[in-house]
């Protein structure tokens, strides 16, 4: 189950279609960003979408981990992309990369999926699974065609110091004018959420953005995820 936030108070969704109001629209091209859980978070996506009878591509923009997966296509070739959705219902496409993961395809096969009639789903930047995430200089990486952002945070960051949960500790220790060693609290993620050069870095105004706070399923966690959903002025989701 699914909380969504609405005013001050949260709905229950059975679907992250409900709960991003996504429908069984198949013109999307959903990016996901922050910290580690995108993955899953995406993989649900398109799990949901084959439920629906809609095929999706999941694929990245710029390095994901490359399953040892039926499902996963690490050429460009649109007659195995075609077999893989007719017989999964998803493909997962890149280029094969170093230390198992794989990579953006080259602009022009990326372009001809992005052009595909169905959903695209995008992981946007890395994090090396850490449940906290600032973005680099020429991170995330959007396309054009984008028109859905959700940024992730993990619970598990909470009560811990930016030093061991955080992917750019520096950067958020100045974005949030505390130390490296400081320990995280609900505010910090609040306010990294709504940040320009936190999680809305990139995001134009026209693309519907969304928090997504995972890692609530611990005692105590649900209530703070709660807290922080009503800290931020953005559209969130706990899952």
């Amino acid at each position: 189950m699914i909380l969504k936030k609405e005013g001050g108070t949260y709905r229950a969704c059975f679907s992250l279609l409900e709960a991003l109001d996504l429908g069984e629209r198949r013109d999307v091209r959903v990016c996901a960003a922050g910290a580690g859980g995108k993955t899953t978070l995406l993989k649900r996506l398109a799990s949901e979408y084959k439920e629906r009878g809609i095929p999706a591509v999941v694929t990245t923009t710029t390095r994901m981990y490359a399953e040892d997966d039926p499902r996963f296509l690490l050429e460009p070739s649109p007659a195995k992309m075609r077999e893989i959705l007719e017989r999964e219902g998803v493909v997962f496409l890149g280029k094969k990369d170093r230390n198992g993961k794989m990579k953006a395809l080259e602009k022009e096969w990326m372009q001809d999926i992005l052009d595909l009639p169905f959903p695209v789903l995008i992981e946007a930047d890395g994090s090396r699974r850490l449940p906290v995430k600032v973005p680099g200089e020429a991170e995330p990486v959007f396309p054009e065609e984008t028109t859905h952002v959700v940024y992730v945070y993990g619970m598990s960051a909470l009560g811990r110091s930016l030093e061991e949960i955080c992917f750019r500790p520096e950067r958020a220790a100045a974005l949030l004018g505390r130390r490296r060693e400081s320990l995280v609290e609900e505010a910090d993620i609040a306010r990294l959420a709504g940040h320009p050069l936190g999680g809305r870095k990139s995001v134009r105004d026209a693309w519907p953005f969304t928090v997504v706070l995972t890692q609530a399923d611990r005692p105590g966690r649900l209530e703070a995820a709660e807290r922080i959903g009503l800290l931020t002025g953005e559209q969130v989701l706990i899952c």
